[in-house]
């Protein structure tokens, strides 16, 4: 079926679509409140929206059984992709964190014996932080579980499917970097 917009439309009991999309629901509400309004951009950035909240609930398996958070996972990620020390501040925009939220991770890492700082010689105020041996240890044992978790999500999707999906995507976050002040991409 199509809405008025030129949109399909989702449909199904429960307001689940036959894919158990709830952001359906949420439109047809919407689109009976107000059918003058096009919700097609509701339609995306909704589901984008709650496919982001349900990953987070269920949070990483592999990461949980390390006892990392995503975000720590992304810290140590980040060290070992670049190869050297980083500092807070550049860890910060490899992971789209804030500072505060840079400094209070690295603080649990550092105790946990993940990383090490040490004090730049020309300038005190700069801390520069690298993985420890247990760090890349630990980064190089979950990485390939984490992808393999991360195919088993996305499996109900085929090869193309995912493709398409990513490429979609990535032209979206190309876009909203661009837009709203993200850092480039090479």
């Amino acid at each position: 079926m199509t809405g008025t917009n030129g949109r399909p439309t989702g449909g199904g009991a429960g307001g689940r679509t036959a894919t158990g999309d709830t952001v359906a629901a949420v439109v047809r509400q919407w689109r009976a409140v107000h059918p003058d309004l096009d919700t097609g951009p509701m339609e995306i950035i909704g589901r984008v929206n709650r496919c982001a909240a349900l990953l987070q609930q269920a949070e990483d398996a592999p990461l949980r059984r390390a006892g990392l958070s995503r975000p720590e996972f992304d810290l140590l990620g980040a060290l070992r992709r670049t190869g050297h020390e980083l500092t807070p501040g550049e860890l910060a925009r490899e992971t789209f964190s804030s500072g505060a939220a840079v400094t209070k991770r690295l603080k649990q890492l550092t105790e946990r014996g993940l990383v090490e700082r040490r004090g730049d010689t020309r300038d005190r105020r700069v801390a520069h932080v690298r993985l420890t041996d247990a760090g890349r240890a630990l980064v190089d044992g979950i990485l390939p579980e984490q992808l393999a978790y991360e195919t088993a999500v996305l499996s109900g999707l085929g090869l193309s499917q995912q493709g398409e999906l990513a490429a979609l995507l990535g032209e979206l976050l190309g876009q909203l970097e661009g837009r709203l002040g993200g850092p480039p991409r090479p």
